[in-house]
């Protein structure tokens, strides 16, 4: 079964909406080959309709410039994208098609197809939390950024459910950034201030 994966980077304080000010001055070799890892587990990227504008807006053009990132460039064109939206829409990048029928039931045949290796969502925060309620993300990983933006979409929404999830691996970076990598998991056991205190540890 294909992994759904979503890749985002988020600040200090929750912030999946990124500004530029506070993104890319911590944008280095570390955080470039994480990014590389993560887009080489999936043959399928998953967009939401603003990711989608933002991505065809750029990548198509730099591809053609031929520029350094005319590579990363050309590899997105080729992947297969699949582009959650309400509205139809007119694809001007290669190898998209639009979501047929509604969202969590187009993941759950993804993760099913035998032909796919792998899903990965690029931001996206709107289909990142319909698919974590839905119990539809295999792995969040996040690169922390070491700032607390303030302002701008959380990841994580308001809702009556907390999340657990187990760390797969974290790796600090000399910038500050912290890139982790996790999976949904169970809750632990519950637990009180009574199970807790026995912890301190006083001298």
């Amino acid at each position: 079964m294909a992994k759904v994966i979503s890749t985002l980077f988020i600040s200090a304080d929750g912030v999946a909406e990124i500004d530029p000010d506070w993104h890319f001055p911590y944008f280095d070799e570390n955080m470039g080959r994480a990014v590389t890892e993560d887009y080489e587990t999936a043959d399928v990227l998953l967009l939401g309709r603003e990711t989608y504008d933002s991505f065809a807006g750029a990548w198509p053009d730099r591809e053609a410039a031929g520029g350094e990132d005319a590579g990363f460039a050309k590899q997105l064109g080729d992947t297969r994208k699949v582009v959650a939206s309400r509205q139809r829409l007119e694809f001007s990048w290669r190898n998209c098609e639009l979501i047929d029928g509604d969202l969590l039931s187009a993941v759950t045949a993804l993760k099913a197809d035998a032909g796919v290796k792998g899903v990965l969502i690029p931001g996206s925060i709107s289909v990142v939390q319909q698919l974590l309620a839905a119990g539809l993300v295999d792995e969040l990983r996040l690169l922390v950024h070491p700032v607390a933006a303030r302002k701008g979409r959380r990841l994580f929404d308001e809702g009556d459910a907390a999340y657990h999830l187990r760390v797969i691996a974290t790796e600090a970076y000399p910038t500050g950034v912290i890139r982790v990598i996790y999976a949904p998991t169970e809750a632990p056991a519950p637990a009180g201030y009574d199970d807790a205190k026995g912890q301190l540890d006083a001298e």
